[in-house]
């Protein structure tokens, strides 16, 4: 658990404002307690991952607590599968509830008694309406809704009714329970909305003990109070559900009542945060499932090669805002970078291999040259990599009529392999198309790395040794939209947006031996390459590399403007 490397931030917003404003007047006994409420009908995101931040940093800033909640209201579209890897992800994001995992469902009971006393007190009423009544009925935004013949029902036959539903004596979509409040209010939440609906289908967590279900506008600042929240921290969108939040609350004559605060939802360029739209890729089979690398899903971002780490300090660097706005996804890429720079081992590979022969090495030969594994941490030591007559080099790394500024190998020209010899180009090898397979250079002896050799070239190439050489997948990921808002762009289809090269498979790959080693969620840098992982179905029979970013950082770029 990372919990205890966590460094909290002090950084002032306008919530910790309403938060200091709140304990200067002593309120909740000067308590801070929090939530995350998913509902399980989804993989989390980074979205969530900013909200995750917020209510655990919250919490242990404030020496409070948070507690994880699953809102779950709606049995239809939630799975078990979808609570197990919330559990996971909260964790892997280093933060822990201790033994304050609740469910709405835990207070399904509570929650009945509290709609019949509403029942009881004139507050609500069984409708039997259509839907397309009920609809009707709300009216406009600009244009009061009109009340339900069914809004002065009785109140025992109310309870009568309500009991009905409960005991499964009537069918989906025949009756619901509304909250009696204003049919004529600006605000549509507020006229008259729905409390409670049939649903035949079984719960994850209650099974077929419920026939109907509590509306999420209902449970939620219940459990909220349940719990002893005293601050619910929510996105904007939920901003005109506060005063229906407020309402019930106040209705059920509730003391200590929590405190709705509203923050912008994070928006990241080149990609969707809707969990409908993620789900159409991934049953559409647009990607692999949720952890594919390409998915914006804590799971997908964890396959990719992002650390903990990574994404809280990503959150702290957005922070929180009161406006919804669009986050680059360069500054996510910054993040990782920064992180990795610090503490991934710097190793070779070659992903698109050209053989060489050093002509003028002893056949047989075999040195070990000696490398630092982080230039940027001492501390991580340096390795022997071996050194023969035939290496492979990136074929990007040779240009037969290289161009002015081009100083890497070319015929008659010399380079340096890093941490080996200067090796010149003495003849270029063809296959019978015109395609260069092979080529053939001569190497400096006394230019040896750490010999004291004062000869120096521009060019400095990455290398590995043929006969040592461990062959490797790669697998190159780019963003998986063209544009920088695909929610928002005019194409009403945002699947026509994806990015067609979004994935490269490289099967031809080399590695230098020691990654033979490597196990799944292993990150180092490739030299010259950029960032990458083993995909944890790699296998030693099969090694798979996951590039997480390549080296170009465009973030810092933007900064330092």
């Amino acid at each position: 658990m990372e919990e205890n490397n966590i460094k909290p931030t002090a950084a002032s917003n306008f919530i910790r404002d309403f938060i200091n404003e709140d304990l200067k007047q002593n309120k909740n006994n000067g308590k801070v307690h929090t939530r995350f409420p998913p509902e399980p009908n989804g993989y989390l995101h980074i979205g969530h991952a900013k909200s995750i931040c917020l209510n655990f940093g919250i919490a242990r800033d404030y020496d409070g607590l948070c507690n994880l909640r699953f809102d779950d209201t709606n049995p239809e579209k939630e799975d078990v599968e979808y609570v197990d890897s919330i559990i996971e992800d909260v964790r892997w994001l280093g933060f822990d509830w201790d033994d304050r995992m609740f469910y709405a469902s835990d207070y399904f009971q509570q929650l009945y008694d509290f709609a019949v006393q509403l029942i009881k007190e004139g507050r609500a009423y069984i409708d039997s309406s259509t839907p397309e009544e009920i609809k009707n009925q709300k009216g406009t935004p600009t244009e009061p809704g009109t009340n339900s013949p069914y809004r002065e029902r009785a109140i025992e036959e109310n309870l009568k009714l309500f009991t009905e539903m409960k005991d499964g004596k009537h069918e989906d979509g025949t009756h619901i329970l509304r909250a009696k409040i204003d049919m004529a209010s600006p605000n549509m939440h507020m006229r008259d909305p729905v409390v409670y609906r049939i649903k035949k289908a079984t719960h994850h967590n209650t099974g077929d003990k419920w026939c109907i279900y509590p509306m999420y506008d209902y449970a939620h600042p219940l459990s909220d109070w349940f719990e002893g929240i005293t601050h619910s921290l929510c996105t904007l969108e939920f901003e005109i559900h506060r005063p229906l939040y407020d309402w019930f609350l106040e209705a059920l004559h509730l003391e200590n009542r929590p405190r709705q605060i509203e923050f912008a939802r994070l928006n990241l360029t080149y990609t969707v945060m809707s969990k409908r739209k993620l789900l159409e890729l991934v049953q559409e089979k647009y990607v692999s499932g949720w952890d594919d690398p390409r998915m914006p899903t804590i799971c997908g971002l964890r396959r990719r090669g992002y650390t903990p780490e990574s994404i809280r300090n990503f959150a702290d660097k957005v922070g929180v805002a009161k406006r919804d706005a669009m986050t680059d996804v360069a500054l996510l890429e910054h993040s990782i970078r920064e992180d990795l720079n610090k503490n991934a081992k710097r190793v070779m590979a070659v992903l698109n291999p050209l053989k060489v022969i050093i002509t003028n090495y002893p056949k047989g030969k075999r040195e070990e040259m000696e490398t630092i594994n982080n230039p940027e941490d001492e501390t991580m030591g340096s390795r022997k990599i071996p050194f023969t007559r035939e290496l492979y080099i990136e074929n990007d790394d040779f240009q037969e009529v290289p161009h002015k500024k081009f100083h890497r190998l070319s015929p008659g020209n010399e380079v340096r392999l890093k941490s080996a010899y200067i090796i010149k180009c003495n003849e270029v090898i063809k296959n019978d198309t015109g395609e260069i397979i092979e080529l053939r250079c001569t190497y400096d002896p006394e230019t040896k790395s750490g010999s004291g050799s004062t000869r120096s070239v521009k060019g400095t190439i990455h290398w590995v040794s043929a006969p040592d050489a461990v062959k490797a997948e790669v697998r190159l990921y780019e963003r998986l939209f063209t544009v920088e808002d695909p929610a928002g762009d005019e194409e009403p289809d945002f699947k026509k947006l994806i990015n067609p090269h979004s994935l490269e498979i490289l099967e031809n790959c080399f590695i230098e031996p020691e990654l033979s080693k490597a196990k799944p969620g292993d990150k180092f840098q490739f030299v010259r390459q950029g960032y990458f992982c083993v995909d944890p179905l790699s296998t030693g029979e099969k090694l798979v590399f996951n590039r997480t970013v390549p080296l170009k950082d465009s973030w810092s770029k933007i900064e330092k403007k």
